[in-house]
């Protein structure tokens, strides 16, 4: 699509509902107790407030949602992985309780790393392990790529790394490339006006109604307008460059759901071009875009096991 083409309003509503009934279909109906207990706290970014919640004791590993989402996204990850480290998981600027910048420019993805950067400050922490999904992941590949001595492991939940994802968008015949309509649609000076709360927590998978009532509480406080900006500062867009990104020098463990309608597995494909160090991987078949919750079990389990076996091999 031209850089200069401008949907009308009808499409750009068409797609969005398009993409919601695509996405709706993720939703999942086990029941979820809820997690009590948690500290709330806030880091300071140059007057940018960052909400997070904190529980467990030992290695600070960062957890941080994508779209749209909130910290709560981490729920059964927060729950069992908080016996052996120290676990928070934050709200990104613009969504629940952190900070919302009205400017485009305030979701620069050099700032969004930044937050990461002043949550692992505010912790008193030289380094954590970092784990996102979505928009998440994206930040934490790019904290993980500009300050690699601030990083110990990354944990990447369905989104492939950047460059692997600019290079399927390459090719306007490619699969990735009409998957990634909806991303085009966001970018849309007017997109925000076409989403609410409620429209956004039919979105993201729940499983009880508390979850449901928590998720629309939550998409209240955000600013739609940041959560589309989003998009619209650092979403890959034509001619799609191949972002020049130092290789990871950390050990990466990366989750993707290949029933993921929106980030499609082919652009798993050469990661390990962009990596110093190793790279577990594990595909999750039937499973789309939130893996870490519809399979939470299996997933904080493994990160159980990773980081166990990572802090192992440190210490030899």
């Amino acid at each position: 699509m031209p850089s200069t083409y401008r949907p009308s309003k009808k499409s750009v509503c068409f797609s969005i509902l398009l993409m919601i009934l695509v996405w709706c279909g993720s939703s999942i109906g086990s029941s979820q107790e809820w997690i009590d207990q948690l500290e709330h706290k806030f880091a300071d970014n140059q007057g940018v407030k960052i909400h997070y919640v904190k529980a467990g004791k030992g290695p600070l590993v960062v957890m941080v949602h994508g779209f749209p989402d909130c910290w709560y996204s981490w729920r059964h990850q927060i729950r069992g992985l908080q016996d052996e480290s120290t676990v928070v998981a934050l709200d990104t600027r613009g969504y629940n309780l952190s900070d919302k910048p009205d400017q485009e420019e305030a979701y620069d993805m050099k700032l969004l790393v930044s937050d990461v950067l002043a949550v692992i400050q505010n912790e008193g922490a030289e380094k954590a392990t970092l784990v996102g999904h979505d928009w998440g992941g994206a930040i934490c590949w790019s904290v993980a790529a500009a300050a690699p001595q601030q990083v110990e492991q990354l944990i990447v939940v369905n989104l492939p790394h950047l460059a692997c994802l600019a290079r399927e968008l390459q090719a306007d015949n490619s699969a990735q490339h009409k998957a990634s309509q909806y991303a085009r649609t966001f970018q849309d000076p007017e997109s925000h006006k076409f989403l609410n709360a409620q429209i956004l927590s039919s979105i993201v998978p729940t499983q009880t109604p508390e979850d449901r009532k928590l998720y629309q509480e939550a998409f209240e406080k955000s600013s739609i307008k940041g959560l589309m900006s989003y998009y619209r500062r650092n979403y890959p867009k034509e001619p799609y460059q191949i972002p020049q990104i130092p290789k990871i020098q950390v050990p990466v463990l990366q989750f993707h759901g290949l029933a993921d309608k929106a980030l499609l597995a082919p652009a798993l494909n050469n990661t390990w071009e962009h990596l110093a160090k190793d790279w577990t991987l594990v595909t999750l078949p039937g499973v789309d875009h939130w893996a870490h919750v519809q399979q939470p079990e299996k997933m904080t389990q493994t990160i159980r096991w990773w980081l166990r076996m990572q802090r192992q091999m440190a210490t030899k």
